[in-house]
């Protein structure tokens, strides 16, 4: 035998010689424990078209409302408006990051229902690699991507006020008021319609509830994560982009406003007329090109669902222009610009809160409905009950978001092109269509309506009388006759 076998035999017996003496070494080695799932990192493509969002929704106010509203004024009053605007813009962002992120989008103990905490106040723990979720599984953006785009819609949601009483408020008056809004009227509206813990935090909870042994205490968690929420929420009610949060909070708060400050001088007896509707159609266009932001962004992500509620701020919009100018032209044997570019933001504002729920078709029937019914709101119900909203943001903004927000109940409905109710807990860490019955879901948003209606309606009651009894709020009648650019300001928007 050659001496390399004889070596490899001796090898052998010797390894096998080892294992009898100590049986341990045969064993096979304990697999280690699976190691933990990597957690998610943002796509940069989720981000950036997040960042894109954010500039896009800024457009929205600064210039594009900015315009609007100051084309619809008449020339003594278009740099107030222009201020005005601005103002409020640069006020809700200060406001955002030191407190309003954290009062909107934190747990608040036991008002946790209706508002958050200051456990983020001035953005603490915040850093550019801390995440937010989404609304898929395993998927997140960076927090300040998210603080940012939400910091946008607080910027435009107090601007929109504006138009109800253009032309009669105090710059000082307006300036204290907003503040207190924003902090008592729209964070807590933004906390109860759109504070969750995420998909991930859902599908943890339920995914511990299935295969937990203590079923009592993994009940009483699953209950508690579920239960960190907003109280609207909580109830099911569905505001994609900020039907209930944005346009009815807004627009009753200028309602509001508009009866508590009283009519302007010449109202029903002068001509009040708009004195550029070029302003008000540039500044229209870039609210619809900005509202692709605001809807399309408010999905997160940059996927087949913003896409889907791109194509209906598309549809929509065009239908409700439509809508009015028709309207308009059968009862009026005209059609007008001004009548269209409303149209149009009706539906815009019609589609937000469906934007994401809701199939194309839908939301051209809601741009339809939508159209007609704030022309016939802003041209024959204001009329006869002799109210002053200027701009007619109420006409608008409220009646379009009413009917937007309950149409959303309707639209979301899979039998009618929606997408249905989704459903993070039954498959976790899958995002399925839930259980739908048009009618419980229609309920829901009414009382999603209601509620924001109450808590506006009250709270911006009681915030104009306070300002009123503490500086006033409405300007002399020498000032408002001058004009509030030179009363205000002591600049003109013009100078021939």
């Amino acid at each position: 035998m050659k001496l390399r076998n004889l070596a490899a035999l001796g090898l052998g017996a010797a390894a096998i010689g080892l294992l009898l003496v100590e049986p341990s070494l045969a064993q096979t080695p304990a697999p280690e424990a699976a190691a933990a799932p990597p957690a998610p990192v943002p796509n940069k493509g989720d981000t950036a078209w997040m960042l894109v969002s954010s500039a896009l929704v800024l457009m929205m106010s600064v210039p594009g409302l900015a315009l609007f509203y100051g084309g619809l004024v008449r020339t003594k009053n278009m740099l107030s408006v222009l201020t005005q605007v601005f103002a409020i813009v640069c006020i809700a962002a200060i406001l955002w990051v030191t407190y309003g992120y954290s009062l909107a989008f934190t747990n608040g103990g036991g008002f946790n229902d209706f508002i958050g905490g200051f456990s983020k106040a001035f953005l603490k723990g915040v850093d550019p690699t801390t995440v937010a979720a989404t609304f898929s599984n395993g998927v997140v953006i960076p927090e300040y991507a998210y603080i940012c785009f939400q910091m946008t819609f607080v910027m435009i949601t107090p601007a929109l006020i504006v138009g109800a009483f253009a032309e009669r408020m105090k710059f000082s008056a307006l300036v204290v008021f907003m503040i207190l809004w924003i902090t008592l009227v729209y964070f807590p509206m933004a906390h109860m319609v759109w504070y969750w813990g995420g998909p991930d935090i859902f599908a943890d909870a339920a995914r511990k509830l299935a295969g937990a042994t203590d079923k009592a205490a993994a009940q009483a968690e699953y209950d508690a994560v579920l239960g960190d929420a907003g109280f609207l929420f909580k109830k099911g009610a569905l505001d994609f982009a900020g039907g209930t949060v944005v346009h009815i909070n807004a627009a009753v708060a200028g309602l509001v406003g508009c009866l508590i400050l009283g009519k302007r001088i010449g109202y029903g007896r002068d001509l009040l007329a708009p004195h550029s509707l070029t302003m008000t159609l540039i500044g229209a266009s870039l609210l619809w090109v900005g509202w692709f932001g605001f809807n399309a962004g408010s999905n997160l992500e940059a996927n087949g669902s913003a896409a889907l509620a791109m194509i209906n701020t598309f549809v929509a919009t065009a239908a409700a222009a439509l809508s009015w100018l028709l309207v308009e032209w059968l009862l009026k044997g005209k059609p007008s610009l001004l009548g269209m570019l409303s149209g149009a933001i009706a539906g815009l504002v019609a589609i937000t809160p469906a934007a994401g729920f809701a199939g194309p078709m839908g939301s051209i029937v809601l741009g339809l409905i939508a159209g007609a019914a704030c022309f016939i709101m802003c041209s024959t119900v204001k009329n006869a009950l002799g109210y002053d909203d200027s701009l007619d943001v109420f006409g608008v903004h409220g009646v379009g978001g009413i009917l937007g927000a309950i149409g959303t109940g309707i639209l979301v409905d899979p039998a009618l092109g929606g997408v249905g109710i989704p459903d993070y807990t039954t498959k976790p860490g899958e995002l399925t269509v839930g259980a739908y019955d048009m009618m419980s879901q229609v309920i829901i948003q009414a009382e999603a309506v209601g509620v924001t209606i109450l808590w506006s309606g009250i709270g911006s009651a009681i915030l104009y009388y306070l300002v009123d009894f503490t500086i006033g709020l409405r300007v002399k009648e020498e000032e408002e006759r001058e004009g509030l650019d030179i009363a205000d300001h002591g600049e003109r928007a013009y100078n021939y």
